[in-house]
């Protein structure tokens, strides 16, 4: 479990105060949305999880983003609301699993516990992991780079597309992380010694520090992405 964790997202990704708030009752709520893959000795090689919501199919009604996706699922929850949407949170591989299509064969199985609910649609907030190393770029000019073969650009939004996924609608606030200058520090390894923005390792946009507040704000963009 360890392996399987030591990868895959920047250690500031938890730094989402708002998700904060809800992530105990998601863990609590929609445990049978969690899943793990494991070899034939049962050691753990790839898990995902994800949350339901209501969502009636229109680009326009989507959540902003990953935060926004599980407040509606956990005050779906609250108050009633039968849920019709599986939104995919996340599926990470070991890294010495990585290249052997476990990805998508947990994306895959994400996808059948909707079809096991009776839920039509699939969707993903997915976090283009190539999106770091062009941090000033746009999200929606980002979202549109494609190779010679009209795959994109980023690998990860390729492995949805490879399992028949489309390309929604960009999501640039997704998710804000914030905390103090020296948060930042710890959590990026650099320093900071003026208010300002800042590329940072693994970082999707740029930094924003305030000095004189003693915080460090990073909105993090994602691109919505739907399965079925």
């Amino acid at each position: 479990m360890q392996e399987l964790f030591s990868e895959g997202f920047p250690e500031f990704i938890s730094a989402d105060r708002l998700a904060k708030q809800y992530i105990g009752r998601i863990r609590e709520w929609f445990a049978d949305l969690d899943l793990m893959l494991v070899d034939d000795r049962g050691a753990p090689v790839a898990a995902g999880w994800g949350i339901p919501i209501r969502w009636d199919g229109r680009t326009e009604t989507l959540p902003t983003g990953y935060t926004q996706a599980t407040i509606r699922a956990v005050e779906g929850r609250e108050q009633g609301i039968e849920p019709d949407t599986l939104v995919i949170c996340g599926a990470i591989v070991t890294p010495s699993r990585k290249g052997r299509g476990l990805a998508g064969e947990t994306l895959k199985a994400l996808r059948q516990l909707a079809e096991d609910a009776g839920w039509p649609r699939v969707i993903a907030p997915v976090r283009p992991t190539l999106k770091a190393r062009y941090p000033l770029t746009s999200i929606d000019a980002f979202m549109r780079w494609t190779r010679e073969d009209g795959m994109a650009l980023d690998p990860w939004i390729r492995t949805h597309q490879r399992l028949g996924a489309r390309i929604l609608a960009a999501a640039p606030e997704s998710q804000t992380m914030t905390g103090t200058i020296a948060e930042w520090e710890r959590w990026t390894g650099m320093v900071f010694p003026e208010t300002g923005g800042y590329v940072i390792p693994e970082g999707l946009s740029l930094l924003q520090l305030d000095r004189s507040a003693d915080l460090g704000t990073y909105v993090e963009p994602n691109v919505w992405m739907q399965h079925v």
